[in-house]
């Protein structure tokens, strides 16, 4: 209520300062005319001055901070790929019993190779990323979570990851994988319906997984050529990567 009564008194000490200075042109010019001449153009130029500054250039700075902002939220999204995302993908990509379709999507060996990221998002979207829960190495999975838990809980301290409610959803659910897993000491003896529910957690994070690592494919193949080169050699849904160059 104190700041709107401040807001409101610095308003009125504007307005009064304003008619004081007019009244006090007219009491040494004596020249109604004359004021209200530019009085009239004075208003009339405030709704082109609120087109330029709030409709052209604040949307142009606002613009320009908000591509700021998405690119260091891709430089955290690339340092998640890099320290957890790609080991996680790769993993969780050799459970998924469609692996050879899914790597008929990804595998391009150039940059020049492979299918438009539009239809690669088509095909993620419409995948199941059913594992077999079987074959998963649970002490394997557990531990590379829990050893990069404090590096993931770091990036939830960029106030940049706002922008990216994604990458954010992602985040969340690797946390919860990860709490259900560390939440169990044994995985010999569980019954089938709490594999089935460590399945349905598997699928949310292998699903963000992938969505997300083709979305900052297409980011560094438009910004960035030499670290999509070396991204497409490190394909982690690819089993016969290499980061050496070939032909």
């Amino acid at each position: 209520m104190s700041r709107l009564f401040r807001q409101i008194a610095l308003g009125a000490s504007l307005l009064a300062l304003s008619v004081f200075f007019y009244f006090f042109h007219y009491l040494i010019f004596r020249d109604a005319h004359h004021i209200f001449i530019y009085l009239v153009g004075d208003v009339a130029f405030v709704f082109i001055e609120v087109l330029l500054v709030t409709l052209i250039i604040h949307r142009l700075l606002e613009e320009r901070a908000r591509k700021t902002r998405l690119e260091k939220l891709n430089m955290v999204i690339g340092a998640f790929f890099s320290e957890v995302g790609a080991s996680l993908l790769c993993f969780l990509s050799n459970l998924d019993p469609k692996a050879e379709q899914r790597r008929q999507q990804f595998c391009g060996r150039s940059e020049s190779s492979g299918r438009e990221f539009g239809t690669v998002v088509q095909f993620l979207q419409t995948h199941d990323y059913n594992v077999d829960t079987q074959k998963v190495e649970w002490h394997v999975l557990r531990d590379l979570l829990v050893k990069k838990r404090d590096f993931m809980l770091r990036l939830l301290e960029n106030p940049n990851l706002i922008e990216h409610e994604a990458f954010t959803d992602l985040l969340r659910a690797v946390f919860h994988l990860t709490e259900e897993l560390e939440f169990r000491t044994c995985f010999d003896s569980l019954p089938g319906s709490d594999y089935q529910h460590l399945g349905g957690d598997i699928r949310r994070v292998y699903g963000g997984l992938a969505l997300q690592w083709v979305a900052y494919m297409e980011h560094l193949k438009n910004n960035y050529p030499y670290l999509f080169s070396l991204a497409v050699r490190t394909n982690p849904l690819d089993p016969n990567r290499s980061p050496i160059v070939k032909e």
